[in-house]
């Protein structure tokens, strides 16, 4: 065998051993979906619905592991949003991405509980529990289930820490502090705010206008199906 040929079979394995070690590691997804971090190993998760650290106070249906499932367009686009803030020294975290319907349905069956209202102060403390379906924070479908809905933040990567950027409010408080263009944020908790959304939106995903870290891709492969295999 030439040199040359020996060449050309060495970069078709150095391409072909990658490749098949990320399908691997997602194979057990159905097609279309990966683990974020195999794309973009650099996005840090805290993943609150496999926790308790949540609305509802204990981990929610369908979260069995702290695995952060996305479809792979939405993946790709949001490495490229990691990729715009790290010369600034800025990173993403992720609080959830796909999730199955049956946590969509667990949300909904404690939103019916009137009386459960144990995480109220810390996630709705001016809002009744009873107008959570009118209000427009709970529903019977989720986008998240069609695998390219994402909620995240912008984290600071200048320390160990990984501190959180002040949004005004954290992930999931439900009331109008969190509506994206709430005017009652301080400048800096508006310029935070605004700085995710421009870079979520140059790279193909739209924002939800009573949450300031709710993003769906605009061109989502699945924009017809819910789904609901676990997260595991």
């Amino acid at each position: 065998m030439n040199r040359a040929a020996k060449v050309s079979i060495s970069l078709i394995w150095l391409w072909f051993v990658p490749a098949a070690l990320v399908f691997a590691q997602n194979a057990n997804l159905p097609d279309g979906f990966v683990y974020l971090n195999n794309v973009a190993p650099d996005i840090a998760a805290e993943l609150r619905y496999a926790s308790s650290n949540n609305f509802i106070g204990h981990p929610i249906d369908g979260y069995r592991a702290f695995r952060c499932i996305i479809t792979r367009p939405a993946a790709e686009a949001l490495k490229r949003v990691e990729m715009a803030l790290k010369p600034f020294g800025l990173g993403l975290k992720v609080f959830d991405a796909y999730r199955p319907q049956q946590a969509v349905d667990n949300f909904v069956r404690w939103a019916k509980d009137i009386g459960d209202i144990r995480m109220k102060q810390a996630y709705y403390p001016k809002v009744d529990k009873k107008n959570l379906f009118s209000d427009g924070y709970i529903a019977e479908k989720s986008g998240h289930s069609r695998g390219s809905t994402v909620d995240l933040t912008i984290i600071s990567l200048n320390d160990n820490t990984h501190k959180e950027l002040d949004m005004g409010t954290g992930f999931d408080f439900f009331g109008p502090e969190s509506w994206p263009d709430n005017p009652h944020m301080t400048a800096s908790q508006r310029s935070h705010r605004m700085l995710l959304q421009v870079l979520m939106k140059e790279n193909g995903f739209a924002p939800y206008d009573r949450e300031w870290w709710h993003f769906t891709l605009l061109n989502e492969p699945f924009p017809n199906t819910w789904f609901n295999f676990p997260v595991e």
